[in-house]
């Protein structure tokens, strides 16, 4: 039961936050110091964002291990806020343009203290000021994933992830640009392996800004499992692939609350993946053999991109051999591990090359951003070249060093390993 002496003051709160809505002087809402009954539940944010059908206001619900994520039109934000003030959040802070106003709750009692605001303007638009990146670090999912602060400035420990993002999308921007896709007015891409979906978001989010708007519209998917978003303007689907449910389920929230339809996130392995057609296939650190099976999905769907950075190359390291002329260099740990890598990703790119695609590898990023760095391109050849002389070189590797399987080659050639488990 809430008291007048609770009450009242939670009322005004509430007054000064549909004021702030009403002026448009609203800028965020946080709730914190939770009490309830609601188990792992810690802190919500709020902030505006704007979709087809209007402003609205995000709500991200920040549980011990998980984020959830709703979107509220203004008088159903106001009435969710007070709900959750009178069912266990003892501490809100409203920011506004014109003050900033503090409620904090007790057990008896409740106080409201009002101030200076401590964000003084709402006009973080790209337009207002000098465009540095291809992101906008203002965009809402940067807030929602951690990566920005709410008044869109890049948390100073998110910075080398605030590096790669930008990196990953200049790279693609500039795949895309010179490639038969150019002029594509549908586009297909599939992230295999995407993790929390900072770059998939990233990626949407360029495209959907940058790309034309195609002639002839296709119909969006109803199923949420389906690879297949269209979205009803632009033409364009992202979809990414992820094992774990409550990154699935998080992005998904995320990318329903941003207005994204044809971005969605799909709970499932990258070998037991059915990807149909693909434009663009992209497999960031996806562990091991993980990274071949990406591969092997992005050839079999006659992707005209695939994109990969190698991870945790084991396969061919357990199986090496030196010859006997590097001997004395490999039998340091460290240089057989390098020398595994390279040859892994070399053969990678070779067998690549064999099915008609034309490769590059180069750093992703500095290595004081991320050990794993390097980045294997694969871009369509519109005619394929011979590969039996590929494929003796291949063979002629892998007998000097001994080794006797290497996932890709068997995949290609339709010898599947039996024990290829989850990846």
């Amino acid at each position: 039961m809430v008291t007048f002496l609770v009450k009242e003051p939670i009322d005004k709160f509430i007054t000064e936050l549909q004021s702030s809505l009403l002026s448009a002087k609203f800028i965020k809402l946080t709730l914190s110091n939770y009490k309830g009954t609601e188990q792992h539940l810690q802190k919500v944010s709020v902030r505006p964002v704007d979709l087809k059908g209007g402003r609205r206001l995000m709500f991200q619900y920040r549980f011990d291990t998980r984020d959830v994520v709703k979107n509220f039109e203004f008088d159903d934000a106001v009435n969710e806020t007070r709900k959750l003030l009178e069912s266990g959040f003892r501490s809100g802070h409203l920011f506004t343009t014109a003050n900033d106003v503090q409620l904090t709750v007790g057990k008896k009692n409740a106080r409201l203290t009002t101030g200076k605001p401590s964000i003084p303007t709402t006009d973080a638009s790209p337009h207002n000021r000098e465009k540095k990146s291809l992101i906008d670090p203002n965009a809402f999912y940067l807030k929602a994933l951690g990566i920005a602060t709410d008044d869109g400035k890049i948390r100073s420990d998110q910075r080398d992830k605030w590096k790669q993002i930008n990196k990953f999308v200049e790279i693609l921007a500039g795949l895309i640009e010179n490639s038969s896709l150019k002029n594509n007015e549908n586009l297909r891409i599939v992230d295999m392996g995407s993790g929390k979906g900072y770059l998939t978001f990233a990626l949407y989010d360029y495209l959907l800004r940058s790309r034309p708007k195609p002639k002839v519209q296709s119909p969006k998917s109803e199923d949420s499992s389906d690879l297949r978003p269209w979205t009803l303007d632009l033409g364009l689907a992202v979809t990414g692939i992820e094992l774990r449910p409550n990154l699935v389920a998080l992005c998904n929230d995320i990318a329903k609350a941003g207005g994204f339809d044809g971005l969605n996130f799909v709970e499932g392995t990258i070998a037991d993946t059915e990807l149909g057609d693909v434009d663009i296939l992209i497999a960031l650190h996806a562990c091991d053999t993980a990274t071949d099976d990406a591969l092997y999905k992005g050839i079999t769907a006659n992707a005209a991109i695939i994109v990969a950075a190698p991870c945790c190359h084991k396969e061919i390291k357990k199986q090496m051999k030196p010859p006997e002329l590097l001997a004395s260099i490999l039998k340091h740990p460290v240089m057989l591990e390098r020398t595994a890598e390279t040859i892994t990703d070399g053969i990678r790119s070779m067998l690549l090359e064999s099915k008609g695609y034309k490769t590059k590898m180069f750093e992703f990023v500095a290595t004081e951003h991320t050990p794993k760095n390097n980045l294997l391109v694969a871009t369509k050849l519109d005619q394929t070249k011979g590969a039996s002389g590929l494929e003796t070189q291949i063979d002629d590797i892998r007998t000097v060093f001994g080794i006797s399987s290497q996932r890709l080659f068997s995949l290609i050639a339709g010898n599947r390993p039996s024990d290829e488990g989850d990846r």
